[in-house]
């Protein structure tokens, strides 16, 4: 270690007393200030530097056990199917797993559910964050905050458990930020998601039963479907994409921002494809009693879903449609 005067570098780290404030020559009352009190040295005995590495605790994370448990399906592309159980102490499930599937096989991933995990019990923080193609995570329970944050072409379900005594539809499911920065892939939650659903999703189709303040924020891609109420703020920034909602107390103008949106029936026979196949899919995946009523009334339910589309998206799909149509 080099000596700086009598002392090594490390002897001089966090030792405040050694500075000493230059004269102020600053005009006026700024040359009255005493800054004193910023040099102040605290007596303490902990140590004032690095004195050790740090323990990140990964060791032993649920995500070594994916990996060895879905070797067959890494390494011979054989299908695998696991049954685990969940708790809140696990968190980012399934991303390092992604982070295998995407070091061995690049963005195109693996073929749909090559690996199945299904699960059940309270997931943590971003349970299925970045899940890459041939992933797909199955939830019996709840998750907290960040599900499936970057999501990369997975498919994600979260649905309630078996015999639960609340219904899925007026219950919070999911935490807050789910989605954000998604990319590609499929979700399906059955029940209401927190705040700031899908902020930032750029290509992800994904269905909720409801979502707190901020859904679809910044949104450049993807579809969203809602089948109930929202909160404040919905579509803030959406520049990209497309949100069908579920109004049936005509009141959700009310909570969207339409600076940058337009609202309007789903009149379009792309879009009524669209919507329902992912309804079904949502009906599929999570068993949700609300999807299955919808579609048991379908041409009824479709009366009160509102088309949010951003209105520069709407005119540069409509240009793209133009010029197919001169050179089809």
């Amino acid at each position: 270690m080099a000596k700086l005067g009598v002392r090594t570098m490390n002897e001089i780290v966090g030792r405040s007393d050694l500075l000493r404030p230059r004269p102020s020559r600053a005009p006026g009352k700024a040359s009255a200030l005493d800054l004193s009190a910023l040099l102040h040295c605290p007596e303490s005995r902990e140590p004032r530097r690095h004195v050790q590495s740090q323990h990140h605790s990964v060791d032993g994370v649920l995500d070594h056990k994916l990996i060895e448990l879905a070797r067959p399906a890494l390494e011979r592309g054989e299908r695998v199917v696991l049954n685990l159980p969940i708790h809140t102490a696990d968190r980012a499930t399934g991303a390092m797993l992604s982070g295998e599937i995407a070091r061995r096989f690049g963005d195109a991933g693996l073929p749909d559910e090559t690996i199945v995990l299904r699960f059940a019990g309270s997931a943590g923080q971003s349970f299925g964050a970045f899940a890459a193609r041939g992933l797909a995570l199955e939830l019996e329970g709840e998750a907290n905050d960040y599900v499936g944050k970057g999501l990369s072409g997975g498919r994600l379900v979260v649905r309630a458990p078996r015999g639960a005594l609340f219904l899925p539809d007026e219950t919070v499911i999911v935490g807050n930020t789910v989605l954000y920065g998604a990319t590609s892939g499929e979700a399906y939650f059955g029940g209401v998601a927190g705040e700031r659903f899908a902020v930032r999703n750029s290509g992800a189709l994904a269905v909720v039963e409801g979502v707190g303040n901020h859904g679809c924020e910044y949104m450049t891609g993807g579809v969203v479907v809602v089948l109930g109420r929202t909160g404040r703020n919905f579509a803030a920034g959406m520049s990209g994409g497309t949100a069908f909602v579920l109004d049936e107390s005509n009141s959700f103008e009310r909570y969207c921002n339409r600076e940058m949106v337009e609202l309007g029936a789903v009149t379009d026979a792309g879009d009524r494809d669209t919507l329902r196949r992912l309804v079904e899919q949502h009906a599929r995946y999570t068993g949700s009693p609300r999807a299955r009523h919808l579609l048991a009334r379908w041409e009824q339910t479709l009366r009160h879903f509102v088309l949010v589309m951003p209105t520069e998206y709407r005119l540069a799909l409509a240009r793209t449609r133009q010029a197919e149509a001169r050179h089809g």
